[in-house]
């Protein structure tokens, strides 16, 4: 047997007898990195030894994001096994795919077609024809603002006769032919990376602004607010509007869907501004079964594809390996004005309807990442994915359901109660397919709203002060902190495919109430 043959064998049985619990033990981090080199060998180890070294002493100090169904710190998703075994091959080949070459690889024909298959899940029709595979949705949301900012310098070069773009003339020189001093990201409650997308493109993090709708739904964008800062496009400042999909504590969308979104995307062509939708927590809302159980869910998902751009992360529910996200806009062109490799003949190819990926994106050398994407569209498709995302759904609502019920717990950031008790399916997105009971009126299921994230406290301060470090100290649970209108507060986020529903409840309840005795 060689060593890559054995070396996965050691490896799926040192996995298998892995622990289960979501954190390894204090000790065994401690005793691992006890094993850690303090400076570069001067012969090596050579690769058996180091390959004990990895199993034996690294392995064990690892989280157990991908073997338990418990971890739910970030918003992680585990590695569903056909993705595991696309991840191995993508190694085993080592295929860069940076340049379409279709004679020579087919590899980024795979690629093409996983995109194209994701957006059919998601229901993104084909006029998206500028599509990419990114690190993830920060890299996305890169993607998103530097598109954007071509296109709303590009619109107003156009409109003064000039010539150029962000891209060829730079931030600077293309504002000022166009008549720019300066360019507003608006949005409400944006995640972080939306700051960090905004510095690197040369927006600047200042210029991102938070127009939330009201302090009960802070993730709700204010549409009469973002009118009046879409005005002040008469006064030299040009808009990029990014609604999330999921916001990042929450879970919950920044508009009411498919009538809203259509709104937006008005007030967005009356002002010459980019709609970009951060789609990182969200994006698999609009792939869960079509029935009333998921209509909220439906509703508040739909008419994301009204948007300029649409960014999203595959790592999450999705399930595949670390690390890989997804790009959608209407044109490739906008994608070749940011990222093209100017004076570079030895990187061309002929024409072709698929665009050299190191034309369309930040990197020029890249993973594969497209692959594990493949194999699990084809393993799953839409029915298979459908009931995994419905499972994560149902944990996400159960954990509601018990957190809300329980004296010692407050469940957070619930909005305001409905004004209706039943609700007809209406406004839908307007490719995706209409859900069954349509225009009958149902009962609401419980905690309707809520998606796959959780936010909670204890109502007991000096309990609440020490929740999330006791959830995590017991190692079989793993949650993310995080702070809600000023007090601290615990985060769950089930985007595993492991899920089962009532096994994982109990060990929540169990995990919940061992952290309350021992807090007494």
């Amino acid at each position: 047997m060689d060593f890559i043959t054995s070396s996965y064998d050691i490896l799926q049985s040192a996995v298998k007898e892995a622990s289960t619990d979501a954190l390894p033990p204090p000790d065994t981090i401690l005793q691992a990195t006890a094993t850690l080199p303090t400076s570069l060998p001067t012969s090596g180890l050579g690769e058996e030894a180091t390959r004990k070294h990895l199993i034996s002493d690294i392995c064990p100090a690892f989280n157990g994001q991908k073997i338990t169904g418990n971890y739910y710190g970030f918003v992680t998703g585990g590695v569903l096994p056909i993705a595991e075994v696309a991840d191995n091959i993508v190694t085993a080949f080592d295929q860069n795919v940076g340049v379409h070459l279709p004679d020579q690889s087919i590899s980024s024909t795979v690629e093409d077609r996983a995109l194209s298959m994701l957006a059919e899940m998601v229901h993104i029709g084909e006029e998206f024809q500028g599509r990419t595979f990114t690190t993830g949705a920060t890299a996305s949301n890169i993607l998103g603002l530097a598109c954007g900012r071509e296109a709303v310098v590009k619109t107003r070069l156009d409109a003064a006769g000039e010539t150029g773009s962000v891209g060829e003339l730079g931030i600077l020189g293309a504002c000022l032919k166009a008549g720019i001093k300066e360019i507003r990201v608006l949005t409400s409650m944006g995640h972080s990376s939306l700051y960090k997308a905004a510095s690197v493109v040369g927006i600047g993090r200042v210029s991102v602004k938070d127009i939330p709708s009201s302090k009960d739904e802070p993730w709700k964008l204010d549409l009469e607010a973002l009118e009046d800062e879409l005005k002040s496009s008469k006064d030299g400042i040009a808009h990029i509007v990014v609604i999330s999909a999921g916001e990042v504590n929450t879970g919950r969308f920044a508009t009411n869907g498919v009538s809203t979104n259509r709104k937006i995307r008005e007030l967005c062509d009356k002002y010459r501004a980019w709609f970009h939708v951060d789609a990182a927590f969200g994006l698999f809302a609009r792939s869960l079964p079509p029935t009333p159980e998921f209509q909220a869910l439906i509703l508040a998902s739909s008419g994301l594809e009204l948007a300029d751009s649409i960014g999203g992360d595959c790592h999450k529910m999705l399930n595949v390996p670390y690390d890989c996200g997804v790009f959608w806009t209407r044109t490739s062109e906008t994608m070749f004005s940011a990222f093209q490799n100017a004076n570079a003949a030895y990187l061309s190819t002929g024409p072709s309807s698929i665009p050299s990926p190191l034309n369309i994106g930040i990197e020029n050398s890249r993973r594969f990442r497209a692959l594990p994407v493949y194999s699990v569209l084809v393993a799953y498709g839409r029915s298979g994915f459908a009931e995994i995302f419905a499972k994560q759904v149902r944990l996400a609502r159960a954990i509601s359901a018990y957190i809300d019920q329980h004296p010692a717990f407050e469940l957070l950031a619930q909005g305001p109660p409905p004004s209706h008790p039943t609700a007809p399916f209406h406004h839908l997105s307007l490719s995706s397919p209409q859900p069954t009971g349509t225009n009958t009126p149902i009962e609401r299921p419980p905690y309707e709203n809520t998606h796959i994230i959780v936010i909670f406290k204890a109502k007991d301060e000096r309990v609440n002060n020490g929740l999330v470090d006791g959830i995590c100290g017991t190692r079989r649970m793993h949650v993310s902190g995080t702070v809600w209108q000023g007090k601290k507060a615990a985060r769950i986020a089930v985007s595993t495919w492991k899920v089962e529903v009532d096994r994982d409840l109990d060990v929540v309840r169990g995990v919940l109430e061992e952290v309350l005795k021992g807090s007494t």
